[in-house]
């Protein structure tokens, strides 16, 4: 899949949480391997993630204390959302703090997180919440619990969800963008799952599958580029790294998401950064200009049009569990 060359380059000390996350989730090599754990014990201090905790304010939250969700994109909920990519976890006393601030100010209405100030959850918020909490090692806390079960509880009754749905009972429409709630279920561990957790998968993936990742409406050119972080924007690395992780990299209907895929591997078996967010069309473009002060600045890590890290880590990682 991968060549010597490549791997070496992925296990360069530069990036530990690049070099961790290849031992453990590419190779397959376990924590107690002195090579993992020094990766592991490095990453709050040299990378990417030590630059984010250099920004991190003592009591726990980036930019400003009065919102954790603007500006965009560097402020706490994006921040996390990206320390959650890195293989940090509530074992680090930083993560810990800002995650426990994340959670108080992000209640449920009825219990949970994933909320506004006014209690009301939004799908995006709350999918890539629970994502990043199970992830930084909260995956038996009732609150995150709590939000898995209202992302059922909220799911189009044929399946996905909608970022625009707020409030209790099914959303009312469905898109891909909205891929939170499936990308977060695939990292809660399986034996936590109850019958309608599973079943509310299995049509979100089935609404994914049946449009094998990009049909829907005209053709929307970010979706067909490679983005880190993410955020809440939807592109095909995206679809295909939350369906393969969730059981599905036999389907056919991966097909045109994998093709694509592989024609965007360069020679030397990497693969570019395409753009950094906010990848937006030009009616967006003009909307910024009459806004400035809306604009968001994006968080970056890597140069676009430039062989990255982490894009490549997860093309990998696609295709490693399609070999499995």
């Amino acid at each position: 899949m991968a060549s010597p060359a490549v791997i070496d380059w992925l296990l360069q000390p530069d990036q530990p949480s690049i070099q961790y996350r290849t031992l453990t989730e590419l190779l397959g090599r376990k924590a107690s391997d002195p090579e993992v754990r020094a990766a592991r014990t490095r990453i709050p201090r040299v990378g990417w993630a030590a630059d984010i905790l250099a920004r991190r304010d003592p009591q726990g939250w980036w930019v400003r204390e009065r919102s954790l969700y603007t500006p965009k994109y560097i402020s706490t909920n994006w921040n996390l959302l990206a320390l959650a990519d890195l293989g940090l976890t509530r074992a680090d006393a930083a993560v810990r703090g800002s995650c426990e601030l994340w959670m108080a100010r992000s209640p449920l209405k009825g219990g949970g997180v994933g909320g506004n100030s006014g209690g009301n959850g939004h799908h995006c918020y709350t999918g890539n919440m629970a994502r990043a909490l199970v992830r930084f090692g909260y995956g038996d806390d009732p609150r995150v619990r709590r939000a898995y079960e209202w992302l059922v509880e909220t799911a189009h009754p044929k399946g996905g969800w909608s970022c625009f749905s707020y409030g209790p009972g099914p959303s009312q429409s469905r898109n891909l963008d909205s891929w939170e709630g499936l990308a977060a279920f695939a990292v809660y561990p399986r034996s936590k799952w109850s019958p309608a957790m599973r079943e509310t998968v299995e049509r979100a993936a089935e609404y994914f599958l049946d449009r094998e990742l990009h049909r829907q409406g005209a053709r929307y050119p970010p979706w067909y580029r490679f983005h880190w972080p993410v955020h809440y924007y939807y592109d095909l690395l995206v679809g295909l790294d939350a369906l393969t992780a969730l059981g599905y990299a036999d389907d056919p209907r991966l097909g045109f998401a994998l093709a694509h895929l592989r024609r965007k591997r360069r020679r030397d078996g990497r693969w570019n950064l395409d753009a950094v967010h906010p990848d937006a069309p030009a009616h967006y473009e003009e909307f910024y200009r009459k806004h400035p002060g809306q604009r968001p600045t994006p968080l970056a890590f890597e140069v676009p049009g430039r062989p990255s890290k982490m894009i490549t880590l997860r093309a990998l990682l696609v295709e490693h569990r399609r070999a499995a």
